[in-house]
């Protein structure tokens, strides 16, 4: 080992040159002598190693191999075998420079920490991007885990290099850095609420990726499309993006709309307003025209022998409407909403279907129609609403029912 060392420098010595003028001349051949060879056995190990992987590839059935590739994990870990003749003939460069051989062995040192952060973190990317790639992780939060794992691997990595670089032992350069905890957990705040927020999210299956969430808060209104250690991404329905705290999920309300989807319907819930004033009692002539609707006839002949039969039997005066027992306008028409939907062809029959009358309001009486649509496509769902509600609105004249809406013309009003 010796005489390879001083190779070079017996022969510049014998050519004339001064020991110390030898000594540097010896080392800079070594030093060129060993990059050259690092660098070609660099090159061979790395498209040795891609070949197989491509092979490998081919032959094989999962992907998961291409993701690898793709990493560039084959790659990284071809360095691994130069960088190891690096270390081992580092001392033969620089025999007669000592203090330069420390230096250099740590420099070495330290990239070999880092050339193993590269390989565990293009490693974890590919356990990331296939497992994202099966149907039954899409929706898990891959992103947050393999975060934590990279930043742990990262802080693991940093502190050896400190320790490598300072020459402390790193068990007692982790003892010296636990005085400072208070700062590094102030520090990496919302890592660690990130981070407690992802577990907490995907042990309790609070959101998916894919799901549509409202977050009026952050005002977001669309579908999960990432979540991440810290933040997740809204897709909005006008295409914008919107982030939001991970922790806030947890925080914070939100509304998940994962339970209409997985449900056999999406909820119709929106009201008419009848004008109090057109509200009355219906006389026995306008209850024999109401009876030329289909959708009411039998219902109307239903109620109507009821009424009577109870008025005659308690002998009521009918000479005043008020008197006994009488359908109404708004009933009836109640009635014919409450039918129409049941007899809608968009509507699951399944789940609940009602037609309810709200509290008055100084607008009016809210007449609301409760139920749920079969198709939950948004855009399927608003033409089902609107067609359900142009056929409704459009029936109120033939029950002497009037809409409220404001005044357009103000003219004749007093002051």
């Amino acid at each position: 080992m010796n005489e390879l060392s001083h190779f070079f420098y017996k022969h510049f010595i014998n050519l004339g040159l001064v020991d110390l003028s030898a000594k540097y001349l010896n080392m800079l051949v070594l030093l060129i002598i060993l990059m050259i060879i690092i660098v070609i056995i660099d090159l061979v190990i790395r498209k040795f190693i891609l070949n197989f992987f491509v092979r490998l590839s081919q032959r094989t059935k999962t992907n998961f191999d291409n993701v690898l590739v793709s990493n560039k994990v084959p790659r990284n870990i071809a360095h691994i075998i130069p960088l190891l003749i690096a270390l081992n003939y580092v001392q033969i460069v620089f025999v007669d420079f000592q203090d330069m051989e420390n230096l250099v062995e740590k420099g070495l040192q330290v990239f070999s920490i880092i050339l193993t952060i590269w390989i565990i973190r293009s490693f974890i990317n590919s356990i990331k991007d296939y497992l994202k790639s099966k149907d039954r992780f899409k929706d898990k939060p891959i992103n947050s885990y393999a975060q934590v794992m990279l930043i742990a691997v990262w802080a693991l990595g940093l502190l050896s290099a400190f320790a490598i670089v300072t020459g402390i032992p790193f068990i007692r350069f982790i003892t010296t850095l636990g005085a400072a905890s208070a700062v590094i957990l102030l520090i990496f705040k919302d890592t660690i609420m990130g981070f407690v927020a992802s577990l907490q999210v995907s042990i309790n299956d609070m959101v998916h990726n894919g799901d549509w969430i409202t977050f009026e808060k952050f005002g977001a209104d669309g579908d999960v499309i990432e979540i991440n250690l810290a933040t997740v991404k809204v897709q909005n329905f006008d295409k914008t993006i919107t982030t939001i705290p991970t922790y806030a999920l947890i925080s914070d309300s939100f509304k998940n709309w994962r339970g209409m989807e997985d449900s056999g319907g999406r909820r119709i819930k929106r009201a008419i307003i009848i004008k109090q004033s057109s509200i009355h009692y219906l006389s026995q002539e306008k209850v024999d025209a109401l009876k030329k609707i289909e959708l009411i006839s039998d219902y109307l002949d239903k109620r109507a022998k009821d009424v009577n039969d109870h008025n005659l039997k308690n002998k009521a005066d009918k000479d005043l409407l008020i008197n006994g027992r009488n359908l109404t306008n708004i009933g009836v028409f109640r009635k014919f909403v409450e039918t129409y939907i049941e007899n809608h062809s968009a509507i699951n029959k399944e789940m609940m279907i009602m037609t309810r009358q709200l509290a008055p309001t100084t607008q009016g009486i809210p007449i609301e129609i409760y139920a749920f649509s079969k198709d939950k496509r948004w855009q399927n769902y608003e033409y089902i609403m609107a067609d359900i509600f142009d056929h409704i609105i459009a029936s109120v004249s033939y029950f002497d029912l009037e809409i409220f809406e404001l005044p357009t013309d103000f003219s004749n009003l007093k002051p």
